[in-house]
This record gives structure tokens, C-alpha cells and sequence, in this order.
């Protein structure tokens, strides 16, 4: 199995901020408004957990991970809050590829008009098209097909042998009838092809139906982490 630090560095590779520095024992990141996971603080060695706040004005988070316990203490008496603990599965992706049945999934990069209208229905909108904009690694996007229409779609990007698999979103009428699994599967075929060894996603551990999904398909978790931020 991959290692936890392997799977954060595709992670951040896949889904990348629009800018990142170091200041004050801190990687501070600006997101431009592309989600938690391209905005997010993280620690480096020394983060003072009195420090954050002042070096993120506009509201404090941070993503903290498996051995930043004493941080954590420090953050929750700080009063930051937990938000969407999140899991990392992953699987080899020999074991997950399988070439989609004919016509219910194609793989094409830039998104076409009906997949920027399904991701604007889940709030997936122009901010998060642009951090996939952002991926200068192979990647592409995924277009589920149900009954001659397009159900769902998904963004997938390749950094050091990982493949992640993000913003799968299925039009609510067309979900549990397989257009998730086709993605994953078919996703693990795209990755195969672009030379991937592993297929990895992050899942926050409120989604059980996904989670119930991935685990069936031999997924394993490899690492978790959770974010910690402190409103204005």
C-alpha cells in the first residue's frame, strides 16, 4: 500500500492552490475561493498554533493530520472548530481498472458545456473548474451516461504514479443506479492507460453511501485527516 505523505502530495498536486508560501512555521495557501482543500494552512516544523489566526485574517484554517495531536490541543482551545474529517482510499489501480461498457463513460479534458452544468447543479463552480485548470499533470475529465444522457461527471489527475479521483458529482434523479461505480472503474481504466500504478480519492467520513461504494470496489483507507478553522 502507498504511504499517507505519497497520497497528501498527489492530493495536493491534483487539487492545487492558486498560490502557497511558507511564513512563520506555516504553508499558507490561497485558494481563490477554489475549496478547503486548495486553502488550507498546514503545519510545518515549529507551527505555533497562537500564529495562525494573525497570518490568515480573513478566518483561520488548517488541515491537520495523524501525529499533530499537541496542534490539534492547542487549536481546539484556541476555539477552532472540526470541520469534515475526511478519508483517503486507495487502491491499485490493476485491480480497479475496467474499460467502461460501450457509450457509458468517456474521458475528455477541456469539459464539455453539459459537465460544467452538472458540476454547477453539486456547487461545483468556475472557482473549482479553474484549480483543475490549474493541474499541470496529465488529467481529464469524466462524463457518466445513463439512459442516452449525460449523468455525472468527475475530474481526475495524475502526480508521481497516483491518480485522484475528485469532484465526482451525480445528478440526484440517476444516483445508486451505478453511474458512481462506472466512474471509479472507468477512471482506474483512464489512469492505467496514462501509466498510473494508483487510484486514490479523498471522502468525508459522513458520506457513507460513497464510502460503502469504495470499500465494495477493494479500496483501503490509507490516511485521514480534518481541518480546523476559526470564524470571523
Amino acid at each position: 500500500m502507498i504511504g499517507p505523505d505519497a497520497c497528501m502530495a498527489a492530493l495536493s498536486a491534483t487539487w492545487p492552490a492558486a498560490r502557497a508560501w511558507s511564513q512563520d512555521g506555516w504553508t499558507l495557501r490561497d485558494g481563490a475561493s477554489g475549496g478547503k482543500r486548495a486553502s488550507a494552512a498546514s503545519a510545518e516544523t515549529g507551527a505555533r498554533a497562537a500564529d495562525l489566526a494573525g497570518l490568515m485574517p480573513d478566518g483561520a484554517l488548517a488541515m491537520l493530520r495523524p501525529g499533530e495531536e499537541a496542534l490539534e490541543s492547542d487549536l481546539a482551545a484556541l476555539g477552532y472548530s472540526v470541520v469534515d474529517p475526511t478519508l483517503i482510499y486507495a487502491a491499485p489501480v490493476d485491480d480497479l481498472a475496467q474499460k467502461p461498457p460501450h457509450v457509458s463513460l468517456f474521458d475528455i479534458w477541456p469539459p464539455l458545456a453539459i459537465m460544467r452544468e452538472i458540476w454547477a447543479d453539486g456547487d461545483i463552480g468556475p472557482a473549482r473548474l479553474a484549480v483543475m485548470d490549474r493541474v499541470t499533470g496529465p488529467k481529464t475529465g469524466l462524463i457518466a451516461r445513463l439512459s442516452d444522457r449525460a449523468v455525472g461527471c468527475g475530474f481526475c489527475a495524475i502526480h508521481d504514479g497516483i491518480a485522484m479521483l475528485h469532484a465526482v458529482e451525480i445528478a440526484p434523479a440517476y444516483r445508486r443506479q451505478g453511474a458512481a461505480r462506472t466512474m471509479l472503474h472507468g477512471a482506474a481504466h483512464w489512469a492505467q492507460g496514462q501509466g498510473a500504478d494508483w487510484l486514490a480519492l479523498a471522502v468525508t467520513e459522513a458520506n457513507a453511501p460513497a464510502r460503502a461504494l469504495y470499500e465494495a470496489a477493494g479500496m483501503q483507507v490509507v490516511t485521514r485527516y480534518h481541518y480546523r478553522y476559526l470564524a470571523r
